[in-house]
């Protein structure tokens, strides 16, 4: 049985529709051309869906994992109380729910965040391909990992951060894994949520998520308008944020504005 995001729209699947994810994993490793063709010839299932549209739900029991073709989608827990708890965005390559291929349930949900496309790929096929090609798993877990030490970066922005600081230590994490996936560049990116989205992610109300954004732009380190980012001193913000891209394993590619 597919997620709840199959009650969205069904698309053709392109013969090398998995080829984001082989581009995402060759961060991790190098591969022989078998290895390559194995990961790009994947079967998928491929939808389109619209923004606010659950992928996966929390506790249910999956068969699939996710993979995110185009668009945002966001990991999340929801409360007694129904606050929102915010703790990953996705893009373009990522696995939103890779825990799923190893344990009976989720403990989280996924909702896409603007429109998107999404793959789903059977459990069955990807237990074989990491049974038969070992170095393909090394770096499905090393991608895990990177996903876990992104977990505790945002738990120190709650915890020891100021809410300046982690919303510029947020920055600057998209930046650097959207300029990875080939949709950043320049200190550029276009960045498709809300405030109130921003707020479920940092711990904080809309109101000061506004007030932060506010403070920060007044720094003359960046801009944000009608969703686009514009990094006007990259080191300025690293240094104000503290942020050292070594947790992502990805060497950002920083030339100033």
């Amino acid at each position: 049985m597919l997620p709840p995001a199959t009650q969205g729209e069904a698309m053709t699947a392109t013969p090398h529709s998995a080829s984001i994810l082989l581009r995402k994993l060759e961060r991790f490793g190098t591969f022989s051309e078998v290895e390559r063709r194995a990961i790009t010839e994947l079967p998928v299932t491929i939808r389109s869906l619209g923004a606010g549209q659950d992928i996966v739900r929390d506790h249910e029991r999956q068969s699939h994992c996710c993979l995110m073709l185009d668009g945002w989608a966001s990991r999340y827990q929801v409360c007694s109380r129904g606050k929102r708890q915010i703790f990953s965005f996705h893009i373009p390559g990522d696995l939103t729910d890779y825990q799923s291929l190893h344990l009976p349930a989720n403990d989280y949900s996924v909702c896409t965040l603007t429109s998107a496309i999404v793959a789903f790929i059977p459990h069955e096929r990807l237990h074989e391909l990491i049974s038969i090609f070992p170095q393909i798993a090394v770096a499905l877990w090393r991608d895990a990992h990177v996903d876990a030490a992104i977990s505790r970066s945002w738990l120190v922005g709650m915890g020891v951060r100021t809410a300046c600081e982690a919303l510029a230590h947020l920055l600057c994490e998209l930046y650097v894994k959207l300029e990875a996936a080939g949709l950043a560049a320049n200190l550029r990116y276009h960045l498709p949520i809300t405030q109130g989205v921003l707020a479920d992610a940092l711990g904080l109300s809309n109101v000061h998520v506004n007030r932060v954004l506010s403070e920060l732009r007044t720094r003359g380190i960046f801009t944000l308008s009608n969703h686009v980012l514009q990094i006007h001193n990259w080191n300025d913000l690293t240094r104000y944020c503290d942020f050292d891209p070594s947790y992502l394993h990805l060497v950002p590619q920083i030339a100033e504005a």
